[in-house]
């Protein structure tokens, strides 16, 4: 946070995201950490810091609603694998022989990859080791972040070093909520993350739901992204997913459930009905051959949606873009074109979002009072001739078009690079680690 430190973003096209439809060219005016001024010729306060934004799109920072940072270093590694092949061959080995300074360059390369591409705010699940390392980098790199380790402590396949006990997980992950929810001015929170229902034992979740609600963190955690894992939930509980777990308190207004790709009418009802969010990461399900998540039915009962990019080994980037793309495109196969507008998708990439992980009210539009979380867009050549800016975004603008992005006032990348960190040094160690890791894991 810039305590006191006035920032305009001057002369950019303005999409302040408070009204579908509207933009205008002017300027944001920050101060300290929050937006205090938008709109047409704003005045300069004296030693005001000015990112020029001429010729460029002004946006709200992009929200992710579920990643995971520390998968970075599997990326281009774990390819043409359904998800449960791809969890007990790939991942789960990756994440069972990650070290401290391994979890460490995994989280900074994945964080300066979200910040680069125009993403200010992510929900990120972690493993369930040296998570203050994930925390760490996040507060260096200056993302708005909430996160947590994975809880684990059964399912097949799940390799002995990610086994936990269970009272020892937990105790864990309220130390680290201790350390870190409300941190770096409350731009970091602390998020419970139970991995899923075939890993959690009944207790782990209900123990998770339980530290969540005494302390007013947010619940993420995966529910119905493939077929047969939700065929195995319902052969060992005789419930779907979705129910099952809201049937232990894992549903509610403090509830993520990443995917949510095959779930039944009377589970999205309930999810409407209690307020639980849904992360759509329709990247990283196609990558998989897990489905399609019926967005368009999902905003039409009234659930929460947001996007996110899921893990790199599973979507290859973690760009927001990718997934308003194919948010806006996909579910013409199902529905009739145009059932998600590309105002509606970017809605997803902001302040739906930010009311998925639990931020509404504060992010997710450019107005007096919200957050100053902001990204500048430059033109290229697919947003010629321009026209709607939401369709320019969605359908045209990819990583390479982010000039500048704003955190909680401070700019973390200016002129398309990154300020909080040498990029080449974040690199360097990413090739490193994996390097080390290839040691214990000939194929990675």
């Amino acid at each position: 946070m810039r305590e006191g430190k006035a920032l305009l973003i001057a002369s950019g096209t303005v999409v302040p995201m408070t009204e579908e439809g509207l933009f205008f060219t002017g300027d944001v005016l920050i101060l300290g950490n929050r937006i205090v001024a938008v709109g047409t010729n704003l005045p300069r306060p004296p030693e005001c810091e000015v990112l020029d934004a001429q010729g460029c799109l002004v946006l709200p920072g992009f929200v992710q609603t579920h990643v995971h940072v520390v998968q970075s270093l599997a990326r281009h590694r774990a390819e043409g694998l359904t998800l449960l092949q791809w969890l007990t061959t790939r991942i789960w080995p990756y994440e069972a022989a990650l070290g401290k300074e391994e979890v460490a360059a995994a989280a900074r390369l994945g964080i300066a990859e979200l910040l680069t591409g125009g993403t200010t705010t992510a929900l990120d699940m972690g493993t369930v080791h040296h998570h203050h390392q994930v925390f760490l980098a996040a507060a260096q790199l200056g993302i708005r972040f909430i996160s947590g380790k994975c809880h684990m402590d059964r399912g097949e396949g799940v390799p002995e070093a990610l086994l936990e006990d269970r009272e020892s997980s937990l105790a864990e992950a309220a130390h680290l909520a201790t350390c870190w929810h409300g941190a770096e001015g409350g731009r970091l929170r602390y998020a419970v993350a139970p991995r899923f229902a075939l890993s959690c034992s009944p207790e782990l979740l209900t123990d998770c739901v339980e530290l969540a609600r005494s302390r007013g963190l947010l619940l993420h955690t995966h529910a119905s992204e493939n077929w047969e894992e939700t065929k195995l939930v319902r052969a060992i509980t005789g419930k779907g997913n979705v129910a099952y777990l809201a049937d232990l308190g894992v549903a509610g207004s403090d509830t993520v459930l990443a995917h949510c790709v095959h779930v039944e009418d009377s589970e999205v009802a309930s999810m409407a009905k209690r307020g639980t969010g849904v992360a759509h990461c329709p990247g990283a399900n196609l990558k998989l051959g897990s489905g399609i998540a019926d967005v368009p039915k999902f905003l039409a009962a009234g659930v929460k949606v947001g996007l996110g990019a899921d893990g790199p080994p599973c979507n290859n980037r973690l760009s927001i873009f990718h997934e308003m793309a194919l948010a806006g495109t996909l579910h013409n196969l199902r529905h009739p074109p145009g059932c998600l507008t590309p105002w509606r998708v970017l809605e997803l990439a902001t302040w739906r979002g930010a009311e998925v992980v639990g931020w509404g009210g504060e992010l997710g539009r450019l107005k007096p009072g919200f957050l100053a979380d902001v990204v500048v867009l430059a033109p290229s050549w697919s947003f010629e001739p321009w026209g709607d800016p939401a369709s320019m975004v969605v359908f045209g603008a990819g990583v390479e078009a982010v000039r500048h992005v704003v955190v909680d006032g401070r700019p973390v990348v200016v002129e398309g690079h990154l300020t909080t960190a040498n990029a080449h040094e974040v690199r360097q160690e990413a090739r490193s680690a994996a390097a080390s890791l290839k040691q214990r894991l000939p194929w990675l």
